[in-house]
């Protein structure tokens, strides 16, 4: 089906943090799947552990007891405030199932008649995956053009806006219990590469613990990792009720998760499942990269490189200030700010891959960095490099044929 207006490249191969098209041209990789391949493409590592474990089991069901499932799970509770997970197999799927779970919460821990129906508040400018429930609680009306109605019991307001959120908390609550959770992504992606403030986050905890609302950190793309530290809700001082991973949690290989702290452990045999969430081959692939985060430090490596990285960037703002604003993030999710009334995100993206490195953007006036974390120096210094060309060729007009 047509819904991808894609780029004209076909990528037939990859080494770390280079891809090959099928013309035989290499580009330096920015993009890792959308924050995806953790570890680089085509892993050794990733490649043993996957081969061994397609020789064994690669699916069964969840009607049975899943080891790799198992120690994946107990992985991540060791390491994150969480104590139980549910595995499925996207960053949607996950937050839909933080979506069901708040719900229940709603009903069983606040006690919202259905006639009212609990709410679920996000931010404006959030991205939140493409399933119904999922959009519906991304706070951007272009995703939701074309798709009414969406789904009831969500309302929105400005990401790191206090006073904003107050008013909206109060003006929900104010004819009895409503609101369900608070769903934020700790650094907005999508939305423009926008960190959380973590005195706002501090509040909304505060917040929501006095009304025991559920506080819901959306993590897909700043998990695992890519911001300096293994979860982004520890760039922020501030630990969530519950929080949802996926893309970099299988460096390629599908697999989400919903991870809860036991006051939020209320989802029961029967309320939710997945045929195919949390299966072997998945899990083998996220215990791979739990390995390898650990055995090779990669988020203090992430925080470094990002550094580097956010260095560069803000020097060639400073040389091309008619161009670009600056730049902002953590670690290896940065975005460089184009000043309006330049070129486009996408334009800059597009002129990028003719100089050999591969971009996405983040809204109209964003270009997003995120690279696998196991870049280096020379790397950065490369892409920074190919990217100052890209802007200028932006800058410079088309000749017009004769």
């Amino acid at each position: 089906m047509n819904t991808y207006g894609r780029f004209p490249l076909e990528l037939v191969r990859g080494k770390g943090v280079w891809v090959w098209d099928s013309q035989g041209r290499r580009y330096l990789d920015g993009v890792a799947g959308i924050a995806v391949c953790t570890l680089g493409h085509s892993s050794p590592v990733m490649r043993r552990a996957l081969n061994r474990q397609l020789r064994k089991l690669q699916h069964v069901s969840n009607l049975y007891r899943i080891p790799e499932q198992e120690q994946l799970a107990a992985w991540i509770t060791a390491n994150s405030c969480a104590d139980a997970v549910f595995f499925c197999n996207s960053g949607a799927e996950a937050n839909e199932g933080a979506i069901k779970l708040a719900r229940k919460h709603g009903h069983q821990g606040r006690g919202i008649s259905s006639a009212a129906g609990p709410l679920i508040l996000t931010a404006q400018a959030s991205f939140h995956g493409r399933t119904l429930a999922a959009v519906t609680a991304t706070g951007q009306p272009k995703y939701h053009q074309g798709f009414e109605p969406m789904v009831q019991g969500f309302r929105y307001f400005p990401y790191n806006d206090t006073a904003a959120f107050e008013a909206l908390l109060a003006e929900c609550e104010k004819d009895g219990p409503r609101v369900a959770a608070v769903m934020l992504e700790p650094l907005q992606g999508e939305g423009g590469v926008n960190p959380g403030d973590p005195a706002f986050f501090r509040r909304v905890r505060e917040l929501c613990d006095q009304h025991n609302i559920l506080l819901i950190f959306d993590e897909v793309q700043v998990g695992v990792g890519r911001t300096g530290r293994l979860w982004g809700y520890q760039k922020l001082g501030v630990e969530p009720d519950a929080f949802t991973l996926a893309k970099g949690l299988g460096g390629g290989f599908p697999i989400g998760a919903l991870c809860v702290k036991a006051s939020a452990d209320l989802l029961r045999p029967g309320e939710h499942a997945s045929t195919f969430g949390g299966n072997p081959m998945a899990c083998r692939a996220g215990l791979t990269v739990a390995e390898e985060l650990v055995r090779r430090n990669l988020p203090a490596h992430a925080e470094a490189m990002g550094a580097l990285l956010q260095q560069q960037l803000n020097a060639l703002a400073a040389r091309h200030p008619e161009l670009v604003e600056g730049s902002r993030g953590w670690g290896l999710l940065q975005g460089l700010v184009l000043r309006e009334g330049g070129p486009a995100a996408i334009d800059v993206v597009k002129a990028a891959i003719e100089q050999g490195l591969l971009l996405v953007p983040a809204g109209s006036n964003v270009v997003r960095f995120v690279p696998p974390l196991t870049i280096k120096p020379r790397h950065i210094r490369t892409a920074v490099k190919r990217l100052e060309q890209a802007l200028l060729a932006c800058q410079t007009p088309t000749p017009s044929a004769s």
